[in-house]
């Protein structure tokens, strides 16, 4: 139980993965953002396995490797943020615009912040002994419970639509979507102690 609150909690709370599928969920709506959710989910069971399995001994024995990888992914959800504050308006998000893929989201899972914590927690208090076992259960919960909490992101990101019928509505909310984003990055930065300088 206390793993289901734990995966419930990390999973629905806002994050970079949650925020992205809001924004896509505004821009693009559920069906074609399906892609992007499947991704996150599988992307993430992969990761908690692989950490399980050894990862995690890799950021003990060099903990620079931990830094160096938080610098990279904060270079990179910039990247992101300033993609998602200058989306195409309504209009041309059609002809130009395309959401994440599944391999996409999958593979941001490995530059994503808030999921190395949430993995490296799992591992490290729910599975303390590596047991394939128990790696695999903690996997499985989070692929359980992550699902229908993305979907609700993505879902309240298709009732915005409702509201972004503008492109300067549109604009701002894809604008206050990269502030989030940015947001979202610094409880899970700071707290591990790594500044983007």
């Amino acid at each position: 139980m206390a793993l289901m609150a734990f995966a419930f909690v990390t999973s629905i709370t806002p994050g970079p993965n949650n925020l992205m599928l809001m924004a896509s969920g505004a821009n693009f709506g559920f069906r074609r953002t399906l892609p992007h959710m499947l991704g996150i989910g599988v992307g993430f069971v992969v990761m908690v396995v692989l950490v399980g399995l050894g990862l995690v001994q890799v950021f003990q024995a060099y903990p620079v490797s931990y830094t160096v990888l938080m610098v990279l992914s904060v270079v990179y959800l910039l990247f992101l943020a300033w993609k998602i504050a200058t989306s195409a308006p309504p209009d041309q998000v059609e002809q130009v615009g395309t959401p994440f893929t599944f391999l996409q989201a999958a593979l941001f899972q490995w530059v994503n912040p808030k999921a190395w914590a949430m993995a490296l927690t799992a591992v490290s208090v729910y599975s303390p002994s590596r047991e394939f076992g128990a790696i695999v259960l903690v996997a499985v919960i989070f692929g359980l419970i992550n699902m229908p909490s993305v979907s609700t992101w993505t879902l309240l990101g298709q009732q915005m639509q409702r509201v972004l019928t503008n492109p300067q509505r549109l604009r701002r909310f894809n604008v206050a979507m990269a502030l989030l984003l940015l947001a979202s990055l610094y409880p899970v930065v700071f707290a591990n102690g790594v500044t983007a300088a």
